[in-house]
């Protein structure tokens, strides 16, 4: 602590950071390990491990010799189980986006939707049709939504009496923006065996790759292929000692090479906290090359916005100055027990392990007001929400609304976990990752079920209000 303060002290004299982070020497082997450079002098830090997928004996011919994946199309082939499978896993993607201009968002789904059996990580049916109508604001004067209760008819006057004039009619609300999403998307087992599936782990502010020590290496014992950089200023990529190298749009184009570097055909993303943002941003752009996301505490489908009144805004001197205070603290909320494992793990991960100047520019540099409840609501890949119930960091009420947002997404809590889930709880993170991987829709139950489900969601400052009803057409 005392190392930390004069540190501080001389950083203040000097004007300059008391510590530049530069890459940093892995104790472990360097093997699965590369160095990218995604611009110049901008160099990430990747752990990419490529399975070396041995030839799988499924059955035997008429002779009574043994076929291996290699020799027949069988159902663990990359190429059969992408294809065969178009018939009964090709969802209709079709939903209607349209915000007002009096701030309100409505969302009808047109198409299929997953049914909620999903949230088990279960073969789900469908639900045909639902609308999800999202208020940014209280408006008193013009309601949205017809009123659940309704009043009922006035009395007509006795015989004799005027009738009172009728009420003025209601003026239509005027869209602003209508966005039509009309598409067919194919989902699809992802197995360990399949050459073109690749699984991309981002991390969030002031982690590494090393947070996802558990993942990589379950999944790539099941023959996953691995991808997990680390963001520049973190791990062992390069520290810019410019603010401007920590917004989120450099962050996402740095991510945007990694993925076009080591993307295959059927791509998984995973992130966790920040990370989620980035996630969303590649399904967004690439919606044909990232087939699953999964969203480890991600929060809501909001704009990104830095705080103004935030400890992060302090100047980089004072925060290398109360660093330890700063860890303490990301312990305290980040896990749900706090003791000598949970140090541990935070050690060996190597999180909260950044310099001063580029935490507060990545707190600083998170702006992307692009990403709103639009952008999320216009994205059509299977999602999977992960919340860690004693996350301090993350409300668990966001991440339900980013699950109203979202057309295909499921949510799962885990009540012993908080932000740092997937280290507190490796086995139940990776085997719920595991059955949503391959998870794929079962849609001969298309036709044999019709669900109408109206979802009503009315957001403001200061309140949060869902409205559901759900009826039976029978």
């Amino acid at each position: 602590m005392l190392t930390s303060i004069t540190e501080g002290i001389l950083c203040c004299l000097t004007g300059k950071a008391a510590s530049l982070v530069l890459p940093l020497d892995s104790s472990e082997p360097s093997d699965g390990f590369e160095f990218v450079e995604v611009k110049p002098g901008r160099v990430l830090r990747v752990r990419h491990i490529i399975p070396e997928r041995q030839p799988v004996i499924t059955e035997e011919d008429a002779t009574g010799k043994k076929k291996t994946d290699g020799d027949c199309k069988d159902d663990d082939s990359p190429e059969n189980a992408y294809n065969a499978s178009d018939s009964r896993s090709s969802v209709h993607c079709k939903r209607k986006i349209t915000v007002y201009r009096n701030g309100q968002l409505v969302i009808e789904n047109l198409g299929d939707v997953l049914h909620s059996e999903i949230l088990q990580c279960q073969d789900g049916d469908l639900e045909p049709c639902s609308t999800v109508e999202v208020e940014l604001a209280d408006y008193k004067e013009m309601p949205s939504s017809p009123d659940p209760n309704p009043v009922p008819p006035p009395v007509p006057p006795p015989h004799g009496e005027q009738k009172p004039a009728p009420p003025p009619r209601r003026r239509r609300r005027k869209p602003k923006r209508t966005v039509l999403i009309d598409s067919k998307r194919v989902i699809t087992s992802c197995k360990g065996t399949h050459s073109d599936v690749a699984l991309f782990f981002v991390h969030g502010v002031g982690g590494s790759l090393d947070i996802w020590g558990s993942q990589l290496d379950f999944f790539s014992r099941l023959g996953y292929e691995v991808i997990a950089p680390d963001l520049a200023g973190h791990g062992a990529s390069t520290a810019p000692q410019i603010a401007a190298a920590y917004t989120f749009y450099a962050l996402a184009e740095d991510l945007r090479a990694i993925f076009k570097r080591y993307a295959r055909k059927r791509n998984i993303l995973i992130g966790h906290s920040y990370g989620v943002s980035f996630c969303t941003f590649l399904a967004h752009e690439y919606p044909d090359l990232v087939h699953k996301v999964v969203m480890i505490n991600g929060g809501g489908p909001t704009a990104l916005e830095p705080s103004l009144c935030s400890i992060f805004q302090l100047p980089s001197c004072v925060l290398h100055c109360l660093s330890p205070c700063l860890a303490w603290s990301f312990l305290k909320a980040g896990f749900a027990r706090q003791g000598a494992k949970e140090k541990q793990l935070l050690k060996q991960g190597n999180a909260f392990n950044v310099s001063p100047f580029v935490l507060r520019a990545m707190m600083s540099g998170q702006y992307w007001p692009e990403g709103d409840e639009v952008y999320h609501a216009e994205l059509t890949t299977p999602i999977l929400l992960v919340h860690g119930m004693c996350d301090k960091f993350v409300p668990m009420d966001e991440d339900q609304r980013m699950a109203e947002i979202l057309l295909f997404a499921f949510l799962k809590v885990i009540e012993e976990g908080s932000h740092m889930v997937m280290m507190e709880c490796p086995d139940t993170v990776n085997t719920l990752l595991h059955e949503f991987f391959l998870w794929e829709p079962d849609m001969s139950k298309k036709d044999c079920r019709k669900l109408d489900t109206d979802k009503t969601i009315a957001l403001s400052d200061t309140l949060h209000t869902l409205k559901t009803s759900k009826s039976l057409d029978k």
